[in-house]
């Protein structure tokens, strides 16, 4: 599906301004600026701040949009120091004195429903705890149109891309994935291993989003010999979709988990438009069109390509099949 200039440039615009904000704060983020969600899940002034600055930009340049972000406003409500906080951020992103109903409205724009034919969905921060450490985070913008992502843009503002640089776009749109470094901007094409003994995988460093024994395991079956690439969050798309690693797994870590589409949808399309593949561990592609959560689908695999089925015949040698 061909996507139209003026929505590549405004999710383009919209990450690289959030990119912006994320990294001004990381590394200064003062006492009370983080609280911790429901789920277990830590949450900072600069999630808040990045999805109000994504959604305001996207909101001026296309007017109505549809958002499924990971933040709530109503988080912010009871929490002056948050509040407070996420209002100066977005502030000095956008260059202009933000008052708190314009804060609350953007991140409000977050709350929309999946259950539409085309929406956005939003990861402000993914990978909170590796912002929090001052490492790898990521900016995971998608677009879904009838169950298909048709354009993401990943932020990635740590990721090393060599001679002591860091920091990255990649936008993926037609087909395409462009790098943004700097200035600079070329389109990246997925390189294979000469051989799985040559593969170098690729996980999370948290081991509460996926099973690292099973990813031992699961390398000796393959042959893999290299020592895992462990890095936060969708960077690990980046580093498949880059060639710094060739297989990412996410494993299943409970049987009643399901994945939420923020957390994946730009990251596929940055891999898949630069010719890699990317599954569930049951090999089926991942299947957006059932409302917020991946709940047709367990897990995720993502090659860049060539021994794709490979390793998901691995994964589900290890896994079993789906009734267990």
């Amino acid at each position: 599906m061909s996507i139209d200039e003026r929505t590549i440039d405004a999710a383009t615009a919209a990450v690289a301004a959030a990119s912006r904000l994320t990294a001004s704060a990381q590394g200064r983020l003062l006492d009370g600026e983080t609280l911790t969600k429901t789920d277990d899940s830590p949450v900072t002034v600069a999630d808040f701040g990045a999805q109000a600055v994504v959604c305001s930009v996207l909101a001026a340049a296309l007017g109505e949009i549809v958002v499924v972000g990971e933040e709530d406003p109503d988080d912010l409500v009871e929490q002056s120091g948050l509040l407070e906080g996420a209002q100066s951020l977005v502030a000095e992103a956008l260059g202009r004195a933000v008052t708190v109903d314009e804060l609350l409205a953007w991140v409000g724009l977050g709350t929309g429903s999946a259950d539409g034919s085309a929406y956005w969905t939003l990861d402000p921060i993914d990978g909170t705890k590796g912002f929090l450490r001052g490492d790898q985070y990521a900016i995971a913008l998608g677009l879904v149109v009838d169950g298909e992502v048709v354009l993401g843009v990943l932020g990635c503002p740590n990721y090393p891309v060599g001679h002591g640089e860091r920091g990255l776009l990649l936008v993926a749109a037609d087909g395409e994935t462009t790098e943004m470094v700097g200035e600079g901007r070329r389109q990246i094409t997925v390189a294979d291993p000469a051989s799985l003994s040559e593969a170098r995988l690729c996980e999370s460093v948290e081991s509460g989003h996926s099973d690292h024994g099973q990813s031992v395991a699961i390398a000796d079956r393959l042959g893999v010999r290299n020592e895992p690439y462990r890095i936060d969050s969708q960077c690990k798309y980046a580093a498949i979709a880059r060639s710094d690693a060739h297989i990412y797994l996410r494993l299943p870590t409970r049987a009643d988990y399901q994945e939420k589409i923020w957390d994946h949808a730009a990251g596929l399309a940055a891999v898949e438009f630069a010719g890699g593949r990317v599954t569930d561990v049951d090999g089926r592609p991942l299947d957006f069109s059932v409302g917020a959560r991946l709940s047709e689908n367990r897990g995720v695999v993502a090659t860049s390509g060539r021994y794709h089925d490979e390793v998901v015949a691995a994964v589900r040698d290890v896994l079993g099949r789906p009734d267990g």
